[in-house]
């Protein structure tokens, strides 16, 4: 019996040796080739990139196989590589794509696989449904192809499967040269390799190990890298940059005295950050500070994209550099869109994703982490020094997420509870604005707001709330979860 393969956030995951298995994904490398066939670009090759995670190489090489079968060239990287540096390969190479081998942040159990398409950032809904679609249409030639007994080792696939004679190739490549200098002209080295500030960086086992450390060093930095080796297992622990799980790299800080503690996830894709007195520095916090750092000091121009979970100091800081912002749905695909086509100075969620105009619109934690090492340099004092006073001029800010695991039939109801909802006062104020751009989201009439969404993979919701009072952010998440009786 097929199980059924969906591609979530960003791209799809599953546990290996149960869902994640060499036929599966195999199966859906093929629906990508037909869809790159389809659109007339598969002679331009997909870059095939693979993390740390326990057979991520060989599941890369087999998408490598599975492409040349289908008569598409793939340009196979040769070591472990982070996401960020397998999609900015497509640039190198001119390629129609990119696949890339990895479950992120997710638990050691896990791998996944994500497609990347030419533009360099992560798939839209509308190309990941046609991939959906195509592997649907598969798994049922499969299914008649095993009544019928049809030659071939994969089953009846006529529409996409090729002669012996017409193979692709497979030519292994190396991109980490050409984006460590393209990293490095989206900072102003010159100030990082003036302030002679000492940082440590956590790879936390993953992908990103041997980038960020190196970028520093060349730049004249003092660096001492801990958790750079590969351990499939991650330390024991989720290879995720959140505050909760950098205690290591807290201590590090402390007992070295670093000015910064620098962290990536386990594909390189988000950043984590630890201030020099072992304070983590939230994304919420740091998005703001990026911002204004390229408006002031920078001089630069250009609106900011966020996610609707993401914080409205945004917004403040937006609306006195005359500039605004776009709110877009959950997931750095719609932040994507909006750095690539519509040309924003900086896009960022509150997961720990970014990126800035001049780069790939695909989030990097390995950038994220140089631009935190260039403020620090340009404005000479700690980022969280640096964020009061940015707090003085346009407010504080405080911002929490509650997860609430619930049933499926909860989850469902709570859902048709939403298209409903019309709450006029929360906590005893006002609301203001009604968002559905991405679950449910009420402003409030003194800035405030919360919003709740629903996991699109697991029976799970999630109540993100924001206000100027930190008493107030619990007390919404509260009286929204009265409402909805969850």
């Amino acid at each position: 019996m097929s199980i059924k393969i969906a591609f979530g956030t960003d791209g799809w995951r599953g546990i290996i040796a149960e869902d994640f298995i060499f036929d599966n994904v195999r199966l859906v490398t093929r629906a990508v080739a037909k869809h790159l066939i389809e659109k007339n670009c598969a002679d331009q090759g997909v870059i095939v990139g693979y993390d740390n995670r326990f057979l991520s190489d060989r599941f890369a090489e087999e998408v490598a196989k599975e492409l040349n079968k289908s008569g598409i060239l793939a340009y196979l990287i040769e070591s472990p590589t982070p996401t960020p540096v397998t999609a900015y390969a497509i640039t190198i190479k001119n390629a129609a794509g990119a696949i890339m081998l990895t479950a992120s942040h997710n638990p050691p159990e896990y791998n996944g696989f994500k497609f990347i398409p030419e533009y360099a950032g992560p798939a839209l809904p509308s190309v990941t449904k046609k991939i959906e679609q195509y592997i649907k249409e598969q798994q049922e030639i499969c299914v008649l192809g095993e009544i019928e007994k049809p030659k071939g080792r994969y089953g009846k696939l006529a529409d996409i499967q090729h002669d012996d004679e017409k193979k692709g190739e497979c030519k292994k490549i190396d991109p980490f040269k050409r984006y460590v200098g393209h990293i490095l002209k989206l900072a102003d080295t010159q100030a990082i390799r003036d302030s002679q500030l000492k940082i440590v960086v956590d790879p936390m086992h993953g992908a990103g190990i041997g980038y960020l450390d190196y970028i520093l060093k060349q730049c004249g930095l003092e660096v001492k890298t801990i958790n750079n080796r590969r351990d499939p297992l991650f330390g024991g622990k989720m290879p995720e940059p959140k505050g909760d799980l950098l205690d290591e790299l807290k201590q590090e800080v402390l007992k070295n005295e670093a000015d910064l503690g620098l962290a990536l996830d386990g594909d390189a894709d988000r950043f984590g950050i630890i201030d020099k007195d072992g304070r983590y520095i939230t994304p919420n916090q740091f998005l703001p500070i990026l911002y204004y750092h390229l408006l002031e000091a920078r001089r630069l121009e250009g609106f900011a994209a966020r996610t609707v979970a993401t914080t409205h100091l945004l917004d403040k800081i937006a609306k006195k550099y005359n500039q605004h912002v776009e709110e877009t749905p959950v997931g750095f695909k719609y932040i994507g869109q909006c750095l690539y086509q519509k040309r924003a100075l900086v896009g960022g969620e509150e997961s720990g994703g970014l990126s800035i105009r001049g780069h790939i619109p695909e989030k990097d934690g390995i950038l994220a982490g140089l631009l935190a090492v260039e403020i620090m340099a340009y404005h000479k004092k700690s980022l969280l020094e640096l964020y009061e006073d940015i707090t003085k001029v346009f407010g504080k800010f405080y911002s929490s997420r509650l997860d609430i695991r619930t049933t499926a039939e909860d989850k469902k109801r709570v859902l048709e509870m939403l298209n409903h909802i019309d709450l006029k006062e929360i906590a005893g104020i006002d609301v203001t604005q009604k968002i559905t751009i991405d679950g449910v989201k009420f402003v409030l009439k003194d800035g405030s707001w919360v919003l709740i969404r629903a996991s699109g993979t697991e029976p799970l919701l999630r109540i993100y709330a924001e206000s100027h009072d930190i008493n107030l952010v619990k007390e919404l998440q509260h009286c929204l979860r009265q409402r909805l009786e969850i």
